[in-house]
């Protein structure tokens, strides 16, 4: 399964169209896959490039200029010849379309770069071939700093997040609210407090007024 997304909304920009039709649970894969990217829009990803635990297999991501690129493998793959094949895809995705990336209006708009992974994903299908022993034995290039998460760890933290915010936000609500009645109390009792005294002036005044006027 390889997918393409814009992270500042999520939308779909690309895909292989051969993607988990042989694939049990795929349909549960592409869910995770668009929580995922969800959570990503919303600015919970933590890192730019990361594993995330899915089962029997891993999703490999990147992130570069706002743009995600995934592909999900089987656990036993090379973790180094994931994220090289990602870095692939990147390179080429953003030199065909690059200008039109932010300006992409509806979901799968570079669907003709379908043709690319294809082709890219067969180059890296075989870990024995002499070109992908060489890009595993590669020292310039490193995978052993990039985290791996459990998707559903992963996903739990947005869901934490959005908890927080919610609450959060019924936090400030409650907060303006008993902000306000207390200035009512205040009132009252300011009211109170000096109410009696304006009264005894009141009256005071108004007997000094008769008084003036019957004299």
């Amino acid at each position: 399964m390889t997918l393409i997304a814009r992270v500042t909304d999520g939308l779909p920009l690309a895909e292989g169209l051969d993607d988990g039709r042989d694939l049990p649970d795929s349909d549960m894969y592409k869910q995770q896959v668009k929580a995922l990217f969800k959570n990503l829009s919303q600015g919970h990803n933590e890192a730019s490039r990361m594993s995330v635990e899915t089962g029997p297999y891993l999703f490999h991501y990147i992130i570069e200029a706002r743009v995600c690129y995934l592909t999900m493998c089987d656990r036993s793959y090379p973790k180094k010849l994931a994220f090289q094949y990602l870095e692939d895809l990147k390179n080429e995705f953003e030199r065909v379309n690059g200008p039109q990336i932010e300006t992409a209006a509806r979901p799968y708009a570079f669907i003709k770069f379908d043709t690319f992974i294809q082709k890219t994903k067969k180059l890296y299908q075989d870990t024995r071939t002499q070109r992908n022993i060489a890009k595993l034995n590669d020292e310039l290039y490193e995978v052993h700093q990039i985290m791996t998460r459990n998707v559903q760890e992963v996903l739990g933290v947005g869901e934490k997040l959005e908890q927080v915010s919610e609450m959060s936000s019924r936090l400030t609500s409650e907060s303006r609210i008993y902000a306000d009645k207390a200035k009512d109390l205040n009132r009252q009792a300011l009211i109170r407090k000096w109410a009696p005294v304006a009264i005894v002036f009141g009256v005071v005044f108004l007997l000094f007024w008769v008084k003036t006027k019957l004299w």
